[in-house]
């Protein structure tokens, strides 16, 4: 182990979700055992002129339920108060109290997407621009139309604002970052919450990540460079990872976060664990064609944390997989699996939980290992919906139709970026 760094263990002692399946780990576990998906038509924006009709919304969120600074709210976006909340319940599931910690102590790492604008927060700042002749006449933006923009309007753009948030929500004063390495995001934040602890400059990380996708120009660019499901006739059945008839995935919006804990720190506080990291890895696919097709940076992922938690691929429970439910990606995916694992690779059993809740960007990465952690929790994977025709081309042990019991108790939970980074996350029971 390099210098300055220790071998202490880290284990996750809070988990809190909020997912277009249900706010809270209850809810969210008991949709995912029942089948329920969360995807369905686009509700809280007009649909008519984009290209997919469909979305995994949240529905039912009330963000001043989980802030005890309400004044906050005004200057969050909606990726950031989905972060923020997802923060409180896993601070709260940890009863991780003040006086229990020393708020040096106490840090976040965390995950972010683009945090896009609405229309209307610019619209009288645009229509102030606006010659008679319906022309935008730019050299009047700085003297004429600066002044109807919120002057904090920008505080709701930038992606570090998240991590800053839940620092304030919780006198979090340790070590704080951002990632911003889209769907890979939460499990390098997870990566880099251990290299914090392990070095002694934190005993407890609030680690996790957040996206909303629910915006026109998001669907509309997802449309042109990740491939949307035109399947809008039958919702329930329109996201299918893995499927032979799966043409594209479902834009959706959540988070989830965790705590992350020193495991010395978590026994001498009495906290409930729910698992230990033992390891994370990290790979890009680089230069090359063939490496991008093989996925080479997901098999360096996996193989690195393979190494670090030192099991054989035979002692994975479940694999919690990216599933993104395009043509390409599934299927760059599964030949990952096959580099990395060998002949298990046909053996390890599968969900792809984004058959429930659709792709969000950084959340999505951060909602599916929450679903790992709790799978490990109640010795059940939950099943992968809408996988009727298994793709030849991918070979895998998709657990379909039903829930299926957890016969080992490790997992790992994988996630990859359309430019091909990847990270890798093992995790057990503890």
């Amino acid at each position: 182990m390099s210098a300055g760094y220790t071998n202490r263990r880290v284990v996750i002692t809070g988990v809190g979700v909020v997912s277009p399946i249900g706010i809270g780990n209850d809810s969210f576990w008991s949709s995912l055992m029942a089948g329920e998906t969360g995807i369905d038509y686009l509700q809280s924006i007009p649909h008519g002129g984009l290209p997919s009709k469909l979305a995994a919304e949240i529905t039912d969120f009330d963000p001043a339920k989980f802030f005890e600074n309400k004044k906050q709210l005004k200057v969050m976006s909606r990726d950031a108060q989905l972060g923020v909340a997802s923060a409180s319940l896993a601070v709260r599931d940890a009863k991780l109290k003040k006086g229990d910690i020393d708020p040096e102590r106490l840090g976040v790492g965390f995950g972010a997407g683009r945090m896009l604008t609405t229309p209307q927060e610019l619209a009288e700042a645009a229509e102030q621009c606006s010659a008679s002749d319906d022309k935008f006449e730019y050299d009047r933006f700085g003297n004429d139309s600066m002044g109807n923009i919120c002057p904090l309007w920008m505080l709701r753009q930038l992606p570090n604002m998240v991590a800053c948030h839940i620092s304030i929500e919780h006198d979090a004063r340790g070590p704080n970052n951002t990632i911003t390495s889209r769907e890979s995001s939460a499990l390098l934040a997870l990566s880099e919450a251990i290299g914090v602890i392990e070095r002694g400059a934190a005993d407890c990380m609030v680690v996790g990540a957040c996206s909303s996708s629910i915006h026109p120009v998001d669907i509309a660019r997802l449309n042109l460079f990740e491939a949307l499901s035109r399947r809008d006739d039958n919702p329930d059945r329109a996201c299918r990872p893995f499927d032979f008839e799966r043409d594209g995935t479902i834009v959706g919006e959540g988070a989830a976060s965790f705590l992350v804990e020193d495991y010395d720190h978590a026994i001498t506080r009495g906290a409930d664990i729910y698992a230990e990291v033992l390891g994370v890895g990290a790979g890009c696919d680089g230069k090359g064609y063939s490496n991008g097709a093989g996925g080479t940076g997901l098999v360096r992922a996996i193989q690195t944390a393979l190494r670090k938690s030192d099991i054989e691929p035979k002692e994975l429970g479940h694999i919690n997989a990216h599933g993104k439910s395009t043509q390409r990606d599934d299927l760059v995916e599964s030949r990952a699996y096959h580099r990395a694992f060998g002949d298990a690779g046909r053996k390890i059993p599968v969900t792809a939980l984004k058959s429930f809740f659709g792709h969000f960007d950084a959340g999505s990465g951060a909602v599916e290992l929450a679903g790992s952690v709790l799978a490990l929790r109640h010795g059940m994977i939950p099943p992968t919906l809408n996988y009727e025709t298994p793709d030849p081309r991918c070979r895998l042990k998709v657990i379909h139709h039903e829930p299926h019991r957890q016969l080992e108790p490790t997992a790992i939970s994988v996630n990859r970026t359309a430019m091909g980074q990847s990270a890798a996350a093992i995790i057990r029971a503890v």
